[in-house]
């Protein structure tokens, strides 16, 4: 008889259960083989679906990024543009010599802005678009 001395020291022993012709029990080895075919379905179907969802959701999110950055900073440089013809047409003014030509410098001043800001429309209105196509156009393969 082996004392708890010497079987501590001995490896495991996994419960294999036997049938009657001393083989290993086809039920638990079916429910083996069925337990490793779930698995690799499971693996399969994470595949698929970071393939076919979760990897375009990534891309389509940072084409998002990247289109939200382009079109603010394009609206800072309209705005800077603008502030900047704004502070030219207040200087003209300052220095006008009587009110016809602060008239004439306001009319020129507010045509050009007008025209600067439907110019300014027309190009957000196509970055926007742009950046809409981008975002859900699916990426072409290489």
């Amino acid at each position: 008889m082996i004392g708890r001395e010497e079987r501590r020291g001995a490896s495991p022993r996994v419960f294999r259960p036997q049938s009657r012709t001393g083989r290993g029990d086809p039920a638990i080895e079916r429910r083996s083989r069925q337990v490793v075919d779930i698995n690799e379905f499971a693996n399969k179907a994470k595949g698929s679906f970071d393939e076919t969802f979760a990897d375009p959701a990534r891309k389509a999110g940072m084409k998002f990024v990247e289109g939200g950055s382009n079109l603010g900073l394009r609206m800072l440089d309209q705005a800077e543009s603008n502030t900047r013809e704004a502070f030219a047409a207040m200087r003209q003014v300052a220095e006008a010599k009587d009110l016809s030509q602060v008239m004439k410098i306001q009319g020129d001043f507010i045509r050009e802005q007008s025209n600067r800001s439907v110019t300014q429309a027309r190009e957000i209105g196509e970055l926007i678009m742009k950046f809409g196509r981008d975002v859900v156009s699916p990426e072409k393969s290489e």
